[in-house]
């Protein structure tokens, strides 16, 4: 039985070439987006996995009311928490960003870029496997440091590391240990110290937020007593405190300054894909790209599976003879069925086949375009490989099977089923849906592109063309500050430089810093401070939009004069801010002048209310100073770029390589991931228009084919060619325009969410809908009358002769 099925199949792939190529590279497509995202969402969901602690660490965030949440916290709760609570095993401090420093060994220096710093018992936290030495004593001092095996490799190359002292921070370290990064993790550092151990001494009365702060709990279990005495720690060890300071009750204190902090806790499974602030240094995924990627691909897949259904219940009208002659000498319904789903089978092999050819082939490019290393293995990807191989083929096997073996014997072999409206109706819904998801895609990719086009077009309200952000290490034992001084007047001697200025922040990146600005008796408004030297505003083309800049010429602009953007200077509730008094970091502030508002981070975000202070006016804020920006002529820029170069290796930093970022480009990276977006989807959009063209094509060939007969009598009869056209393609008309109109109420719901991610966004144009409709209706006539031009060309004799 088997031997025949074969055979028969072989005998119609030889007669029907053309679909049955269709419908191979039709499902293949299909298979092969779904294998993409697949291979997207499990590595997201890789992330911790291999933590054996997985369920029992939390990191903790902290709600400061208003929808702001901190992914940062103050030295003082860890140890208090510690001693009070039954349910916490341990606690561990960490930094929340990555350093890239050099690291020297025996004369030999090696950049690297993820330098991590926590307390001394991390790796229980992240129990890496260690190569050489142990995770308990790899960074038990101040004097350790434990290196990746990749960095030990490159530091050491076929040496010993084990006991060497190597040179990070001007400071020396011992390496007590080396590690193999386990698996995708919330935290894959390069190299880790404890270097945080002296910070957090030095601030273990402060609540200042600036560590990150995980907890492991004894047991896996409810979170709610933890929360509650972190929320406890907080008011009784701080509010309460600074209201006995300020000589009030806790009552009128929070009367007075609103919302306290209150903790959150984010559990390390899954924190991958937490929205928000993060705390872990490695980053979060996108979920709703990773979601919307994962709908479309499956849509993608429904797409090409209907163009299957739709081409194998249309071709079974040519066996229809086939499976009468076989119900008449005895096949049951059931063998009838089992042979079509065995048919589908195969063609679902090949597709299947086709598919991973496909993804091997563009991996490189799709990696390229989601920054990913996704690789083709692992025991869960071949279970989700058969686990679709098994839907595809119950999904568009099942279907037509059914549909075939319920003809009826004498019908068919009475030569009149080709006039049966069986069918029909399911292959006309289906060619209505694949107009549908066409039209959701036109629409999608065009309002997508749209989008990141206004952001890559928007003033931003700042000048970074034609600026330098230069890295400026500190250097052990030098004031940043003075240095800075000094360096900016050698900078301003080199040809082509402009104007140079400094600020403790750098436009497009995550280098920042929040506090609380107090106006009379108002709330505290939580304020992004932005330390400057004189200049700095001019050299970004900020302007100033009420009031006046700070200058050098005075004085008290170095010590207690500040300027507010727009954003901030609202806040106040007067009508005129200049001249009146703030009170920040426990210090008066007399605002001079308000900054026209500039965007920051990306056009995600809102413009945050901005405090702007000179660098000096904060004694710690002067260390702080990690950049330094140039303003250069647009006129020979590489030669400038060249002799700045020089300058800075041979004067400035001999061990550190010479880095910079325009600020205009730092910032365009901002929504560098939203272009890749667009580019996804505009490829997804061609793939979907090609399946439906494929299954547009051959619906209207097997339609049209049936229709050779009565073509052939009504050209007997004196039908004109323009009319046959006419006649033949109206019906297609029909279902585009029926598609369109289905598909569009989705589009426009889901791309208004999608929208919604933007503070600053475009509102939903006519022209893509417009766009779809025109498209659609092009290629379904492009495809129609080309088809059915031909079959009014038969030859008559041919269909009538018989007759």
């Amino acid at each position: 039985m088997l031997k025949n099925w074969i055979n028969i199949f072989i005998y119609h792939i030889k007669n029907n070439k053309l679909f049955t190529a269709l419908n191979v590279l039709g499902l293949g497509i299909g298979i092969a987006g779904l294998i993409f995202a697949i291979l997207y969402w499990n590595e997201e969901h890789s992330y911790d996995e291999w933590n054996p602690e997985k369920d029992k660490i939390y990191a903790v965030l902290n709600n400061l009311g208003g929808g702001n949440i901190w992914a940062v916290n103050s030295a003082v709760p860890g140890p208090i928490l510690k001693s009070t609570s039954s349910d916490l095993k341990d606690y561990c401090y960490f930094n929340t960003f990555y350093t890239k420093e050099t690291v020297q060994y025996n004369g030999k220096i090696e950049l690297i870029d993820k330098i991590f710093s926590a307390q001394g018992n991390f790796f229980s936290f992240f129990p890496f496997e260690f190569i050489q030495g142990s995770g308990k004593s790899a960074i038990h001092d101040r004097n350790s440091i434990a290196l990746s095996e990749e960095t030990a490799s490159r530091l050491f190359k076929d040496e010993n590391p084990m006991g060497k002292q190597v040179k990070y921070a001007e400071k020396y370290f011992v390496v007590r240990g080396v590690y193999r990064l386990s698996g995708k993790s919330s935290v894959m550092p390069a190299a880790v110290t404890t270097i945080i151990e002296e910070e957090l001494k030095k601030n273990k009365e402060s609540w200042g937020f600036n560590y990150g702060l995980m907890l492991k709990l004894k047991k896996q279990s409810d979170t709610t007593a933890i929360v509650k005495s972190l929320n406890d720690i907080y008011v009784e060890h701080n509010y309460k405190k600074q209201a006995k300071e300020e000589g009030i009750s806790y009552e009128a204190y929070l009367k007075k300054y609103g919302e306290v902090t209150t903790a959150k806790l984010l559990p390390l499974r899954g924190s991958r894909l937490f929205q928000g602030n993060y705390p872990f240094p490695d980053g979060n995924g996108n979920l709703q790209f990773l979601r919307i990627l994962m709908g479309l691909s499956i849509l993608i897949l429904l797409l090409s599976i209907v163009n299957y259904i739709n081409l194998a219940t249309a071709n079974a009208i040519k066996r229809a003879k086939e499976v009468g002659v076989r119900k008449i000498v005895g096949a049951t319904k059931p063998q009838i069925i089992a042979q079509f789903v065995f048919e589908t089978t195969l063609i679902t092999l090949f597709s299947l086949l086709l598919a991973l050819v496909i993804v091997e082939l563009s991996l490189p490019f799709y990696n390229a375009l989601l920054s990913k290393n996704l690789i083709l293995e692992g025991s869960q990807f071949y279970l989700q490989l058969i686990f679709i191989f098994i839907i595809v083929i119950l999904v568009s096997g099942v279907l037509p099977a059914i549909y075939i073996s319920n003809f009826e014997p004498l019908k068919v072999l009475k030569g009149n089923f080709s006039r049966s409206k069986n069918g029909i109706w399911l292959r006309n819904g289906m060619l209505v849906l694949q107009f549908a998801i066409a039209t959701f895609f036109i629409i999608g990719s065009f309002i997508v592109y749209q989008q990141v086009h206004f952001m890559a077009q928007k003033n931003l309200g700042f000048k970074g063309a034609q600026v330098m952000d230069i890295s400026f290490r500190p250097k052990k034992g030098q004031k940043q500050f003075e240095r800075y001084k000094t360096i900016k007047q050698e900078l301003l001697k080199i040809k082509g430089v402009q104007a140079v200025s400094a600020g403790v922040f750098s436009i497009g990146t995550s280098t920042n810093s929040w506090s609380g600005l107090h106006y009379k008796t108002n709330k505290e408004v939580i304020t992004q401070q932005m330390a400057i030297d004189f200049g700095m505003l001019d050299v970004l083309g900020i302007p100033v939009i009420k009031g006046r800049d700070l200058s050098s010429k005075l004085a008290s602009d170095s010590v207690s004069s500040a300027l507010l953007n727009e954003a901030a200077a609202k806040t106040l509730l007067e009508k005129d801010p200049i001249n009146k008094e703030v009170v920040w970091e426990g210090k008066k502030f007399k605002i001079v002048g308000i900054v026209k508002d500039f965007h920051y981070f990306g056009l995600e975000n809102q413009i945050s209310p901005m405090f702007f202070l000179h660098i000096t006016a904060i004694d710690w804020m002067q260390e702080d100073l990690i950049n330094i920006s140039v303003k250069i002529a647009p006129q020979e820029m590489p030669e400038t770029i060249g002799s700045l170069e020089k300058f800075w290796t041979t004067k400035v930093d001999t061990e550190y390589p010479f880095e910079f970022n325009f600020v205009d480009r730092n910032f365009a990276r901002t929504y560098k991931k939203y272009q890749n977006q667009s580019e996804l989807f505009s490829l997804l959009n061609g793939i979907v228009i090609l399946i439906a063209v494929f299954g547009l094509f051959a619906l209207a060939s097997f339609s049209m084919e049936r229709r050779l007969r009565e073509i052939a009598i009504r050209k007997t009869l004196g039908a004109e060619t323009n009319i046959l056209l006419k006649e033949l393609s109206k019906q297609y008309v029909i279902f585009c325009l029926i598609g369109f109109v289905i598909g569009i109420i989705p589009a426009y719901l889901l791309l208004r969410k999608w929208l919604e991610n933007f503070a600053f966004r475009i509102d939903i144009p006519v022209v893509p809908f417009f766009v779809a409709l025109v498209s659609l209706m092009f290629l379904t006539l492009t495809i129609v009358l080309a088809k059915a031009y031909q079959v009014t060309k038969i030859d008559v004799l041919k269909y009538l002769k018989y007759e």
